[in-house]
């Protein structure tokens, strides 16, 4: 029997109305919302079905709306099926969606950590000083010898290994725009700036870690009932304080989801259930390992469709 994991994407997958058929249909998903809503001070739902787009993509707003989705399509899946994964992982923000779906800490802990991890990303790095970059078919030492050649005593380091050939760097605007250069000298197909407001995920976040590592004394943390593959390593931890020492080292470190993707291939999971709007980790998947099946989970209909398929593979 084939095992099946839920995945979770993290910011980018955004979109202004995304879940609007499920909040109108199901009150589950609605009471999230609320409760959001009223934890956070503001309409989130508004801003989610209004935007403006723009207010929606600054990531104070984008981490805690990607987080409450996704916890709320995870509410809405449990009370609709018995199905439960055998396995969980996020990317990035993604990874606070899946603990909490595994219980590792509550909603509204998760909510206020979410909160917390946002505004410290955005406080540590002025606007202007930081950039991400994606780099498109270049192998990873490739990446690696840029880094070190392009940095000159400035931070530039991978941030996400997103695919095979599909790297994202992270580092001072400076050391970005000369390794976007050596990237398309070296032959890349795509070497380009993306549009963020935050370096994630390098050291320029390491003023972000004292403020979230704070946060965590407030929180309750509980073992999580499903294994969660976390983001640095690649690997499943049950105990609370190394899971929390993942979630800070994330904010400084690489997101390895290549490794993560495999480590589920080892583990024999067959199919991925992607909790979140969009499909860009099913992309992501197809790039690393054409094996496994992605199923994009985002409204009621992918929820009937995805439960006959996984009935049928688990028989």
């Amino acid at each position: 029997m084939s095992e099946w994991a839920m995945i979770f994407p993290g910011q980018g997958s955004q979109s202004v109305g995304m879940l609007s058929e499920i909040y109108a249909q199901h009150s589950v998903v609605r009471d999230i919302f609320e409760r959001a809503s009223d934890h956070l001070g503001y309409d989130l739902w508004l801003l989610i079905c209004d935007g403006p787009v723009e207010q929606l993509n600054q990531t104070v707003y984008t981490q805690p709306a990607l987080f409450v989705v996704e916890f709320a399509l995870w509410r809405y899946w449990c009370s609709q099926t018995d199905l439960r994964p055998h396995w969980m992982a996020g990317h990035s923000l993604g990874e606070y969606s899946a603990l909490a779906s595994a219980g590792v800490f509550s909603f509204e802990d998760g909510l206020d950590l979410v909160v917390t991890r946002a505004n410290a990303m955005q406080a540590a790095v002025p606007i202007g000083v930081g950039a991400m970059a994606a780099i498109i078919g270049l192998t990873d030492d490739q990446i690696t010898t840029i880094c070190d050649a392009c940095a000159d005593g400035e931070v530039l380091t991978p941030a996400n290994y997103n695919a095979h050939g599909q790297v994202v760097l992270a580092g001072h605007l400076a050391a970005i725009d000369r390794a976007i250069e050596a990237a398309l000298d070296s032959g890349a197909k795509i070497a380009k700036k993306i549009p963020v407001s935050v370096p994630s995920h390098c050291a320029l976040m390491q003023p972000a870690v004292d403020a979230l590592a704070d946060k965590f004394k407030s929180v309750s943390w509980h073992q999580p009932i499903i294994p969660v593959i976390q983001n640095t390593d690649a690997v499943v931890h049950t105990d609370i304080e190394t899971i929390r020492h993942a979630l800070l080292q994330q904010l400084t470190g690489s997101v390895h989801w290549v490794k993560t993707v495999q480590y589920m291939g080892e583990q024999g999971v067959s199919h991925l259930v992607e909790c979140g709007p969009g499909k860009v980790l099913a992309g992501l998947v197809k790039r690393i390992d054409r094996e496994l099946t992605t199923l994009p989970f985002n409204t009621s209909e992918n929820l009937t469709v995805i439960e006959q398929h996984l009935v049928e593979v688990q028989a």
